[in-house]
């Protein structure tokens, strides 16, 4: 019997730098570090609202029933560190994952869509050889979205999910993403299939949200997040064992005086930590496998697993399987298909 192929997962705690350059050299550099190691993760997943930055502790003037100049302001710098992937409000979908590649004139040069982010990225997964998931903040018609890219390094980008409930204050500045962009991605890593989908922040607390995940079959379930709370840990080893898949959380580690300036409007000089990390990675068994990472700054974590684990432990219980009851229950997401092949 063939021994079973080993795949590297990682999770990076990075942190947002002072603006969205310095932030897409930081990601390049440490993918292109972490493709030298041996072994070399197969797959990295960056934070939530890594590129364009989580904004935690701005409050961008905002009362109940009024607004005021210097939040204004604090909002446009928000919005210009913003990522243009070219896409629209409504989510191209497929017609933008597909883009045309072909150039204007006819050379095969390709049609740059947006500011350029998503080629830097796609340009980096192909260099390492790293599949890249990564949080972003994406601006389009004039909104902001909470999203995630999944970055093959053959394909270039192959799904993209917008957050489609943004938490508490998070409101006030992003926007609801679709939920037909709850479609779970495939790839082959090593000749091993796997099936991807992100669940961002809070939305790991949508029991419906993570059903639709579980119902597409996902064997990697990522979790990119801005909860630094101890009871975080506890969900993502609930939703390992609840789904029978391996989960990666990543959280930014940072202190205040390594905010962007844009949140405080002036440069911090604490050395409290802003965030306190809690990145981890869970085996479908509901085991623990790395972390929680608490107070470490950009730190990085990787585990070679063997993806049949997510078989074998299907012996006891699947979320999306026969157990679920799927002859009983039935979950209904607009725009996005889940019902159970014929």
């Amino acid at each position: 019997m063939a021994s079973p192929q080993t795949i590297y997962l990682a999770v990076s705690q990075a942190h947002t730098l002072s603006s969205t350059p310095e932030t897409l050299q930081a990601l390049s550099q440490q993918c292109r570090t972490a493709a030298k190691q041996t072994p070399s993760p197969d797959l990295i997943l960056f934070p939530e609202a890594y590129i364009g930055g989580y904004p935690r502790g701005a409050t961008f003037g905002a009362k109940v029933g009024s607004r005021d100049d210097e939040g204004r302001e604090q909002y446009l710098n928000y919005f210009k560190d913003a990522v243009d992937l070219g896409d629209t409000p409504e989510g191209a979908g497929e017609k933008w994952v597909r883009r045309e590649l072909e150039g204007q004139d006819g050379s095969g040069s390709g049609v740059r869509r947006g500011d350029g982010v998503r080629e830097e990225l796609e340009l980096v997964a192909r260099e390492t050889g790293i599949f890249i998931v990564t949080g972003l903040v994406e601006r389009a018609g004039g909104t902001l979205y909470c999203a995630v890219v999944y970055v093959c390094p053959k394909l270039g980008v192959i799904g993209k999910r917008r957050k489609v409930m943004p938490t508490g204050s998070e409101r006030l500045v992003w926007g609801q993403g679709q939920p037909s962009s709850l479609r779970a991605v495939t790839t082959t890593i090593k000749g091993v299939k796997l099936t991807l989908a992100a669940a961002i922040c809070w939305e790991n607390y949508m029991p419906l949200l993570r059903h639709s995940l579980y119902s597409q079959n996902v064997n990697l379930y990522l979790a990119p997040t801005a909860d630094q709370r101890d009871a975080w840990a506890p969900l993502m080893r609930t939703i390992a064992c609840e789904g029978r898949c391996f989960v990666l959380s990543a959280n930014q580690c940072h202190r205040k005086k390594d905010q962007p300036a844009w949140v405080y409007g002036e440069k911090s000089e604490s050395e409290e930590f802003a965030t306190r990390g809690g990145s981890c990675i869970v085996a479908p068994s509901g085991d623990m496998l790395k972390g929680p990472l608490w107070e470490e700054v950009d730190g990085m974590m990787m585990v070679g697993v063997d993806f049949d684990d997510c078989l074998r432990y299907r012996l006891d219980s699947d979320a999306a399987g026969s157990y679920s009851r799927n002859d009983s229950f039935k979950l209904i997401v607009n725009g996005l298909d889940i019902s159970p092949p014929l």
